[in-house]
């Protein structure tokens, strides 16, 4: 259960980091990034009770498999949504925009990959 509880933590980490970032840097990352100010403060807000949700996960001695799922799933959704948000959303990011997203979407989609392999290797340690 270390290595999954260490990820959810992890993730804890990133999305208080970059909650705050969004959120408290939304005019000044607005200007950089050519992305609406309040696309990147709703995203930072939302970003805060989900890191509180993992914290709560990984102070369990065992995370619960559907709060893991339901973890994934979402990290998921932040990688779809972000995509669609460049190729639909009817945006004109900059180049750094276009990074910035496609970053913070390639690193949530390797957390929810590490989420996965904690949760099989817990699996595999209950079985």
């Amino acid at each position: 259960m270390t290595f999954l509880r260490r990820v959810l933590f992890l993730d804890a980490a990133t999305c208080i980091a970059a909650g705050l970032l969004m959120l408290l840097g939304a005019a000044v990352l607005s200007n950089l990034l050519g992305l609406p100010e309040m696309l990147l403060r709703y995203a930072g807000l939302s970003l805060l009770p989900f890191a509180g949700f993992l914290l709560y996960l990984g102070a369990q001695a065992e995370p619960p498999r559907a709060g893991v799922w339901l973890v994934i799933a979402l990290n998921a959704l932040w990688v779809l949504d972000s995509l669609l948000l460049l190729m639909v959303g009817g945006l004109t990011p900059t180049m750094l925009g276009y990074a910035f997203v496609l970053v913070q979407a390639a690193a949530v989609a390797v957390i929810a990959e590490l989420e996965f392999m904690g949760l099989s290797r817990s699996r595999k340690v209950l079985a």
